[in-house]
């Protein structure tokens, strides 16, 4: 799986698709989940605060797509913070769409009184659980981390998930995890940066 789509499962481990972070978290993990991705993908970098786009061409990943046109289409937006917030707004609705595409969850829409609401609710009730177990397991093993996990690990931490994943670990597995993150590449290491501060003025701010 992507990035942003395990990211997605890790937060919505329930069986009602109900997310276990904050609603604005929950917007700017994803966020910066897709971000991630372009950036693994060779197609974009972020340095001192900025996105710059390194390759045009589109990822084979439709949703991937989605976000470099975004990006190659407001050159005048380049700030990491501006397309952190601006993702997050559709994080959950895109994310959730691409695991619904990929058979992973279904779509459940209720109504109450006027509103409305939608979820995503697993198809299989093992699939959310597995990412964190995965993860935990490779925290626990002596093997070396791949790029793509380490970022996904930093995501986790820089949005208050750690507990979720790392319940029943101890003390080791998390001095792993904390070397993991400043040893990710440049790029990752400030996206990590980044969406840790956005999660912390939310936090501040008090916001719903």
């Amino acid at each position: 799986m992507l990035i942003a789509d395990e990211f997605f499962l890790i937060v919505h481990n329930d069986s009602r698709g109900r997310a276990r972070l904050h609603p604005a978290a929950t917007g700017l993990g994803l966020a910066a989940g897709l971000i991630g991705e372009l950036i693994l993908f060779g197609r974009i970098t972020v340095a001192s605060g900025m996105v710059t786009v390194l390759d045009r061409r589109p990822p084979a990943d439709a949703l991937a797509h989605t976000v470099l046109d975004q990006l190659v289409g407001e050159p005048q937006h380049q700030a990491v913070r501006t397309w952190l917030s601006f993702l997050a707004q559709t994080g959950v609705t895109s994310v959730g769409e691409r695991l619904v595409r990929a058979g992973v969850l279904r779509r459940q829409e209720s109504r109450r009184l006027l509103r409305s609401s939608l979820s995503y609710e697993p198809i299989d009730l093992n699939t959310p659980a597995w990412p964190a177990t995965r993860l935990r397991t490779l925290l626990e093993r002596p093997d070396p981390v791949s790029v793509p996990d380490a970022l996904l690990l930093g995501l986790i931490a820089a949005t208050g998930l750690t507990r979720e994943v790392l319940w029943s670990a101890g003390p080791p597995v998390h001095q792993r995890l904390n070397a993991l993150i400043p040893a990710l590449p440049a790029p990752l290491k400030e996206l990590v940066g980044h969406t840790e501060a956005a999660v912390g003025a939310v936090v501040l701010r008090g916001l719903p």
